[in-house]
């Protein structure tokens, strides 16, 4: 599947990534798109919506609610084939594949994720902040 294959097929890529760029200090990932948006992600955010099993489960019911995250940050990140990123945490979580879909999709719902996971947060009684020691 090549960037200008339109109908995404196999991945359900529409949007390609143009640029992808790891800022570690400030603990965020960005990437453009070729519809012209740009997101900003936090490495928490990133982490928190992981698209791996551990994280996601495999069904709905099945899904985690990461907490103790709020100072993680990113390693690295891998590319996978032409249609994801691996991204590489300093937790070692690492098994989460980024699709261009899900990374565009997560990015347009940024505030609404963002809102969600607080709730289920606090609805658990669990904090952003790592445990103490």
């Amino acid at each position: 599947m090549s960037p200008d294959d339109s109908q995404g097929e196999g991945f359900g890529t529409v949007h390609w990534p143009t640029e992808i760029r790891l800022k570690k200090e400030e603990k965020r990932l960005e990437v453009a798109f070729d519809d012209g948006s740009r997101f900003s992600y936090p490495a928490e955010f990133l982490r928190v919506v992981s698209p791996s099993a551990e994280v996601q489960g495999h069904n709905p019911s099945q899904k985690q609610t990461v907490s103790g995250r709020r100072h993680v940050g990113i390693m690295g990140v891998e590319a996978v084939g032409n249609y994801a990123i691996r991204i590489l945490f300093d937790d070692l979580h690492d098994s989460g594949i980024y699709t261009w879909k899900y990374l565009h999709e997560i990015g347009t719902d940024q505030d609404r994720l963002w809102a969600e996971y607080l709730e289920e947060l606090q609805a658990k009684g669990l904090s952003r902040e790592p445990p103490r020691r």
